[in-house]
């Protein structure tokens, strides 16, 4: 038997393999893992030493059920998640089983958005104008009152799903009932919020906090395209990016706010005029793989700290590295069905890693024909290099290197949503 901490890991994520592995092999590398999920475990196998399977790990009598289960088991010393839907019911869990944790009501601040720019606009945090509404009528009222452009978006969501920009009040109805249509899905909030549009490049600074320090250990470059929505397409992170000093502030800030003592954290700022405004805090490992960009570029690991402080360890924020990784989102050009996919001539060394998530035969939705990352992703691309830019340039070669082909779904199909 190994004499090695032991730590519960929740994990819900769609697609887990492809963006979480990297995560599960790094905390099992220094921990003996336990694992709750919503199916068998495969590739996670040589990673855990325990596992319970749940119908839905989000369900806090169900998680708090399996989580008892394998306290009686092992001797944990500690819990985390990370994964957006669980923060929450994993905060309640720990609590719970006496361990140490963020408090449940400061997660659910982070996962509900219109509590959080509550927090941030009593604290003095810089953020967006906001307001919940529930119906369209309460929308136009708000669009009033804020002026457009404006974005409406789920008040408790993730990965941009539901996130919608309208320039003109013709825009707005069609915005309304999209995003309403995924805010009441959802389970702890189903509020619209109308936010005022703030124009300008996008970061996120990662985030470590322990005991109530927190220290910004690196920013992301986002690309987002596909207007009228955000959806995601590229990031980068540089180890020496010098705009990590301008914004480290407000997202530690931010952070305070919410009361947030003790984990790693995404914190999305948008730069208007040069100055940093708040998106939102994730408080979980940041999704897109770029907890392995940032390792990376600067040889910290965010999944090994955030077991650390699971465990109430001082964890180890030292650079051993100054480089730079980007990753490239492959996304089609329209919806249809996926006819062949291949990556063609010799792979470089500074293409770390692809990964396909749709294969030949599999249909892709966009956004804008009702779809989300999950229907209209194709995969991702990972590469480095000695600077952001460069590593850019070698994600845009290794896509051109990518050969593509699907076949458009009809405008009948996807009307009827024969495209879903």
């Amino acid at each position: 038997m190994s004499d090695r901490p032991i730590v519960l890991v929740v994990a819900a994520d769609r697609e887990a393999e492809g963006y979480r592995s990297t995560c599960l092999t790094s905390v099992a590398a220094a921990y003996d893992v336990v694992l709750i999920t919503g199916e068998e475990p495969s590739w996670e196998v040589p990673y855990i030493r325990d596992c319970v399977v749940v119908a839905d790990p989000t369900d806090p009598a169900a998680l708090s059920v399996a989580g008892r289960v394998l306290a009686e088991r092992h001797r944990l010393a500690g819990v985390f998640t990370w994964t957006e839907w669980c923060l929450v019911p994993v905060a309640r869990l720990t609590r719970q089983l006496g361990l140490p944790t963020t408090g449940p009501e400061v997660m659910q601040a982070c996962r509900n958005k219109a509590t959080a720019r509550t927090l941030f606009a009593r604290h003095g945090v810089p953020s967006a104008a906001s307001v919940s509404v529930r119906s369209l009528l309460e929308a136009k009222d708000a669009a009033v009152r804020i002026g457009y452009p404006l974005v409406l978006k789920p008040a408790a969501h993730a990965a941009s799903i539901g996130v919608i920009r309208a320039d003109t009040p013709e825009q707005l109805s069609a915005a309304y009932a999209f995003t309403n249509r995924v805010a009441g899905l959802g389970r702890e909030s189903r509020s619209v919020l109308v936010e005022e549009y703030l124009d300008g490049p996008e970061v996120s600074v990662e985030c470590v906090t322990h005991r109530g320090e927190t220290t910004a250990v690196a920013l992301t470059r986002k690309s987002v395209g596909m207007p009228p929505f955000f959806e995601e397409t590229a990031h980068s992170v540089d180890a020496a990016d010098p705009l990590l000093a301008t914004v480290a502030p407000a997202a530690r800030a931010a952070i305070r706010a919410l009361g947030i003592t003790d984990g790693v954290s995404h914190v999305e700022i948008r730069l208007v005029d040069g100055r940093p405004r708040l998106i939102e805090v994730n408080g979980r490992i940041a999704g897109d793989m770029i907890s392995h960009l940032v390792s990376l570029a600067t040889g910290i690991d965010l999944p090994r700290a955030a077991a650390d402080i699971a465990c109430d360890l001082t964890p180890d924020l030292t650079p051993t590295r100054a480089s730079a990784a980007a990753i490239r989102l492959i996304y089609p050009d329209t919806s249809g069905t996926l006819d062949h996919l291949a990556y063609e001539g010799d792979r470089p060394p500074w293409l770390e890693r692809i990964h396909f998530q749709h294969h030949a035969g599999d249909d892709l939705l966009l956004p804008a024909d009702g779809g989300d990352m999950f229907t209209a992703r194709i995969g991702y691309l990972i590469t480095t290099g000695p600077t952001a830019d460069a590593a850019q340039t070698r994600a845009e070669q290794a896509l051109d290197s990518l050969d593509i082909h699907i076949t458009p779904r009809s405008p009948g199909a996807l009307a009827d949503g024969r495209g879903a």
